[in-house]
């Protein structure tokens, strides 16, 4: 394949799988998020990065917001929202994590791949991508994507829509986050 062939099949692999995520489970993140008092995101490693981005997003639409690990991540509490993510439907990490989150009295959001993840069981919202990860038969891969590529793609794609919800719904202008983006550059 060349490259015009590639990002041809990655585009419509994005496409089938942001038609897949259920709206209803998008709208009941949208809603945890614009009624939260904080949010804090958690991943590792290509899905934290796209978590990173979704922080900032949120940060210039004037949420309260923080990366956990930071060394400036407050405690987290009451009414606090604990965003976090496995596309393969188990980290011991995020495992570890989000019994405190709840024990401190936070709502939690999981993005995953995994319908079938022991994580679930401490979730208050979760939006399930239907894409293969690593965790699959590498046979058995709908995309020609290596290991969890397709789900971080989807997930990036679907927060940055999340945020243009959020923007419209807030009645948020471009203007308005441009006071929030930093000016330490």
């Amino acid at each position: 394949m060349d490259f015009s062939q590639i990002t041809q099949q990655v585009t419509v692999d994005l496409d089938r799988a942001l038609k897949e995520i259920q709206v209803d489970q998008i709208e009941d993140f949208i809603t945890r998020i614009k009624t939260t008092k904080r949010v804090f995101v958690y991943g590792l490693g290509r899905e934290r990065l796209v978590l990173q981005a979704f922080a900032m997003r949120l940060m210039h639409l004037g949420f309260d917001v923080h990366v956990v690990g930071d060394v400036t991540t407050p405690r987290i509490g009451k009414d606090d929202l604990f965003v976090t993510s496995s596309g393969t439907g188990y980290l011991s990490t995020v495992a570890a994590l989000m019994p405190i989150a709840k024990e401190a009295g936070a709502n939690i959001a999981l993005v995953t791949a995994a319908a079938d993840s022991p994580l679930l069981e401490h979730v208050d919202t979760c939006v399930l991508i239907s894409v293969k990860t690593m965790r699959d038969d590498p046979s058995a891969q709908s995309s020609i994507q290596p290991l969890g590529a397709l789900f971080e793609q989807t997930m990036y794609l679907m927060l940055d829509s999340i945020v243009l919800r959020l923007k419209q719904s807030m009645n948020i202008t471009d203007e308005s986050m441009t006071e929030f983006h930093t000016n330490l550059e």
